[in-house]
């Protein structure tokens, strides 16, 4: 149970933070702003409930460690049960909060920084560039992850490692889908929102599952794993 409560504050910080950022100070400091706002929260809960539970907070880096022979399927239906709740409970904190401006807050117009794509969403990418985007970001997201958390990598800068990754990401990404590589970071939002960013949601479930899976068969193939 320490695993599931872990998992469900890691992943509350993250959206609580990282779309909270976008949300409540976008404005004030913009897209590299929100993208370290993800980062250092992730770097954050990897040394705040990492010992516990390895700090996943994201259904795809639970099913590449699941792939990879790091946890087992027990572990794994327990992680993404709490890390999806963590995310629903973050993002309606979050909604708590901004819906207490007294100017206004309009949730369908001003969203909960959920994920998407389309003519008017951010940088008007299509489908398939959001897709390949999701897919390439989270193999690579999860590579580094179970790299930097394997046998005989410094498991003391695994942390930061993967903060400072998921924040070059989001560099990258976010005019593209706003980035995900997180179906829990992105059901959040969604089932607050509504509308086009709970229609396009089967997006950033499926594509990080599909590059979360590429990387856990490669570590478990051996090929990326220095044990084997």
């Amino acid at each position: 149970m320490n695993k599931a409560v872990a998992e469900f504050i890691g992943t509350f910080t993250l959206v609580f933070f990282g779309c909270g950022a976008a949300v409540i100070a976008g404005s004030v400091v913009g897209n590299l702003g929100i993208a370290f706002a993800f980062g250092l929260a992730i770097v954050a809960m990897a040394y705040g409930i990492g010992p516990v539970s390895g700090c996943h907070v994201n259904p795809a880096v639970s099913l590449g460690a699941l792939l990879a022979g790091r946890i087992s399927s027990g572990d794994f239906v327990q992680y993404v049960i709490a890390q999806c709740l963590g995310a629903i409970a973050g993002a309606a904190v979050l909604y708590m909060i901004a819906s207490g401006k007294l100017s206004g807050f309009d949730i369908a117009k001003q969203g909960l920084g959920q994920n998407g794509w389309g003519p008017t969403y951010l940088g008007g990418y299509g489908l398939g560039a959001a897709f390949i985007f999701e897919v390439v970001a989270t193999f690579l997201f999860v590579v580094v992850i179970l790299g930097s958390t394997g046998t005989g990598a410094p498991s003391a800068m695994a942390g930061l490692a993967i903060g400072l990754t998921l924040t070059a990401i989001h560099i990258v990404g976010i005019q593209v889908t706003g980035v995900s590589v997180n179906p829990a970071r992105s059901l959040g939002p969604a089932l607050l929102v509504g509308g086009s960013a709970l229609s396009q949601l089967w997006l950033f479930i499926v594509a990080p599952l599909i590059g979360a899976a590429a990387a856990g068969f490669l570590f478990a193939s051996g090929l990326l794993d220095a044990k084997k």
